[in-house]
């Protein structure tokens, strides 16, 4: 493992952790001290997502994470809680067994995986992911989430 500061190639590995569907490891530059996080993760090369007009491409982890990040954007949540969630959405995923999943239950996953964390995190991805037309839409949304909340 590169160190991400000096780029030396001698490492040690001072603590791992299993987490859902990864590893996480602290690592320590034997160079120049530098301490950072690496994970592990199984590839899942085979998932393949098809998109709202027909294409297939592959499932891509950092695009659901870049989704969640931009949500939770000025929000007091950690970037724990946000890489649990994406581990979350990728075990569910995974759990499915099918070589194929419509980008539309991504979507679903992400948005339950949101209103348990942040209910303002959730208002926004819906309001992109729905793609809200007006301003009643939007509203209509946070009466639901409200309306929950009693």
């Amino acid at each position: 493992m590169q160190c991400p500061k000096c780029h030396k190639n001698e490492t040690g590995v001072i603590d791992s952790r299993e987490e859902e569907q990864a590893i996480r490891r602290r690592r320590e530059c034997l160079s120049c001290g530098f301490r950072y996080t690496t994970y592990e993760r199984i590839e899942a090369t085979n998932l393949r997502i098809i998109k709202k007009d027909g294409i297939r491409e592959l499932f891509d982890r950092d695009k659901v994470l870049k989704g969640i990040l931009k949500a939770c954007e000025k929000r007091e949540i950690s970037q724990e809680e946000i890489d649990k969630c994406v581990s979350k959405i990728e075990s569910q995923l995974s759990e499915i067994c099918k070589k194929e999943i419509p980008s539309k239950l991504i979507g679903e996953l992400v948005m339950k995986e949101l209103k348990k964390i942040d209910k303002v995190a959730y208002i926004r991805f819906a309001s992109v992911y729905r793609d809200f037309a007006d301003i009643e839409s939007f509203e209509n949304e946070i009466h639901k989430v409200l309306k929950r909340r009693r």
